[in-house]
């Protein structure tokens, strides 16, 4: 159940100009040599789809297109233990040797850090990168972890009580984000499950 109270954060003309500024922010890291060595993975599921646009937008600027993965981290989560449910498993695909890769880590809004050090002890399962970056759509602050974004499209500092809503045309037919009440715990737990609440 999606809240109705919703009010828009970004539109599709800053989302698409947030993806070109984080795209030419990397290309201006890293050299031509060390681009060959880029690897993009977004972290399921709305961090798969601004990766995407990453790769997408990167290829475009270089004519060179980076290898693209997707990471769940469902069960390295720190919270896995005291849910009552177990959250949908996305697939991990990793078509690719990460060792001695320089990973742009993908995902759509950035608070706690928890879900950041969850992925980052997933990476450490599949490989050994020579670097790690990460880029984030959306940077609200919460911050309960020491983690930081290398790469930031928008920073807002928004209340505990607020909540944060990513969509995608691909999942949702439209490029827009949101932020609106949280829906109380009761509710919630009565409520069917959605995707579109940031992952905290």
């Amino acid at each position: 159940m999606e809240a109705s109270n919703k009010t828009l954060l970004l539109d599709e003309n800053v989302i698409n100009a947030a993806v070109a500024n984080i795209a030419q922010a990397v290309i201006s890291e890293f050299s031509p040599e060390k681009a060959s060595q880029l690897v993009f993975i977004g972290i399921h599921k709305r961090g798969v789809m601004f990766a995407r646009r990453l790769v997408k937008a990167i290829t475009e600027k270089t004519g060179t297109e980076p290898h693209l993965g997707t990471l769940d981290i469902t069960m390295y989560r720190d919270d896995i233990g005291r849910r009552k449910t177990l959250p949908q498993i996305y697939p991990t695909e990793l078509p690719f040797n990460i060792n001695d890769q320089i990973i742009i880590l993908a995902d759509d809004v950035l608070q706690t850090g928890r879900t950041i050090r969850a992925a980052l002890d997933a990476l450490t399962d599949y490989g050994r990168p020579s670097l790690i970056r990460l880029a984030v759509l959306v940077d609200r602050g919460m911050r309960e972890f020491p983690i930081r974004a290398d790469y930031s499209g928008k920073l807002f500092q928004i209340p505990r009580e607020k909540k944060i809503i990513v969509k995608w045309k691909e999942l949702d037919n439209e490029d827009a984000v949101y932020v609106s009440d949280r829906v109380p715990q009761a509710a919630a737990e009565q409520a069917p499950q959605t995707e579109n609440a940031v992952k905290q």
